[in-house]
């Protein structure tokens, strides 16, 4: 127990941020929420084409930020506004996470590593210290063999596999959304512009395109 105690101690800094991570992505996100999808009321078109194009604005941004639930509020477009939000629904999120991504890709290896050092995460500030000294083609193999258990090896194996399910996984905003899963993408290095793009215009697509399905029956 006191072994625990001291590792969660010494993860202080780490669990506080997280914590506030959390209910800012969830102010944020409900925020976004009620913004993007207003009480009915009688609106003329060109009201309407603003409210539109000023809640895709704030979906893609919002969307893109860490640990706010994006994909709960595109959902609740879908819901709201039926199959026709569907394609702006699925634009916005593709372009949230790509957005998410190429930040991070200019995010310097070694302000991360002082970051994660200063969380009191250590042995991950190593390993992206290690991390950044080797070829971009040899980072895989390098996670794969300091991960024992063999379903962690295997989702690294498979990592598109693997990012396409993280992307779908409901509630994944406790591991930072859509935003911070392509944030940690863009980080890591280990993933092409184009192979993450590739990953997100396939991972994105069923519940929009559902949506549409569904209308047309």
């Amino acid at each position: 127990m006191r072994p625990l105690l001291k590792r969660l101690w010494n993860m202080r800094r780490a669990l506080a941020v997280y914590a506030a991570l959390l209910t800012a992505g969830w102010f944020i996100g409900h925020w976004v929420h009620g913004f993007a999808v207003p009480e009915m009321r009688p609106m003329n078109e060109p009201t309407i084409h603003r409210l539109v194009t000023t809640a895709l604005i704030l979906f893609v941004v919002a969307a893109a930020i860490p640990f706010v639930p994006g994909a709960e509020i595109g959902f609740a477009l879908l819901l709201i506004f039926g199959a026709q939000a569907a394609p702006v629904v699925y634009v916005g999120m593709v372009g949230a996470l790509v957005l998410s991504y190429s930040v991070a890709r200019f995010v310097p290896v070694q302000a991360l590593v002082r970051v994660l050092s200063w969380l009191g995460l250590h042995r991950a500030s190593d390993v992206v210290e290690e991390l950044s000294r080797l070829d971009p083609s040899h980072r895989w193999q390098y996670m794969v063999d300091r991960m024992p258990p063999p379903w962690l090896s295997k989702a690294l194996r498979n990592r598109y596999l693997t990012l396409a399910v993280l992307l779908n996984t409901p509630g994944n905003s406790l591991i930072g959304g859509g935003g911070g899963i392509a944030f940690l993408s863009g980080l890591s290095r280990m993933l092409s512009f184009w192979s993450f793009l590739a990953v997100a215009l396939i991972a994105v697509l069923p519940v929009p395109l559902a949506f549409v399905l569904i209308a047309s029956l």
